[in-house]
């Protein structure tokens, strides 16, 4: 679990293939103290398990799966990447609760300035748009975020000079691809809205869920 508060940038120092998928090496701006092997830790947002240790170097296997719902198939030896390693007990959740489970894979539409913040609106497909709501939370490579609007195609958010400073976010350019995290409070509401299938045969949905007849059943509607 992570809070998508980014402790520093790190530089891809290698990126080779491993069967089906990738081993990654990773070299951070800023020390590991303490961080040990099978720790995990989120590179553009996406929760890698650290599998060597060396210094500031740290290698993360990358699975087929992880490279068909992110960014990292595209990514380059000597690109740099937003790092957090995962949360404790005892942190403060300065941002908001970010699984590390990329969702799916968004891409900078427009950059405009407002005062001293840089507006940037990314787009993305309607599977993903739909569990952004206004005011509510976004993970963009990693990066706890607001939204400060959204529709059916896109979203906007505000970025100060710190965190341009302190990230990924202040060197994108338009069209460039970045990993979302939609919130997954929402994305559990949904599951458990929805009517559940029966014991008998899977493929079948027994009748209920939440709906309108059923809020006036059970007392919440009049």
């Amino acid at each position: 679990m992570f809070t998508g508060i980014i402790e520093g940038l790190g530089t891809v120092r290698q990126f080779r293939p491993a069967g089906e998928g990738k081993r990654m090496t990773v070299e951070a701006d800023f020390d590991l103290d303490g961080t040990r092997i099978g720790d995990s830790i989120a590179v553009n947002g996406a929760c890698l398990t650290a599998v060597r240790m060396t210094g500031r170097n740290f290698e993360a296997d990358v699975s087929p799966e992880t490279l068909s719902s992110t960014t990292f198939g595209t990514l380059a030896v000597g690109g740099r990447v937003n790092l957090e390693r995962a949360l404790r007990f005892s942190d403060r959740i300065d941002g908001h609760l970010v699984s590390g489970h990329v969702d799916g894979v968004g891409t900078l539409h427009q950059r405009g300035t407002i005062g001293n913040a840089v507006l940037l609106t990314f787009r993305v497909e309607a599977p993903l748009a739909r569990y952004l709501i206004r005011k509510g939370s976004v993970a963009v490579d990693g990066v706890s975020l607001t939204v400060n609007r959204c529709d059916d195609a896109s979203f906007a958010v505000s970025i100060i000079p710190h965190t341009l400073d302190w990230t990924t976010l202040g060197t994108k350019k338009i069209g460039d691809p970045v990993n979302i995290e939609t919130d997954m409070i929402g994305k559990y509401v949904e599951r458990f809205l929805q009517p559940a299938p029966t014991a008998g045969d899977r493929n079948e949905k027994r009748p209920g869920g939440v709906d309108m007849a059923f809020l006036v059943r059970t007392g919440f509607l009049k």
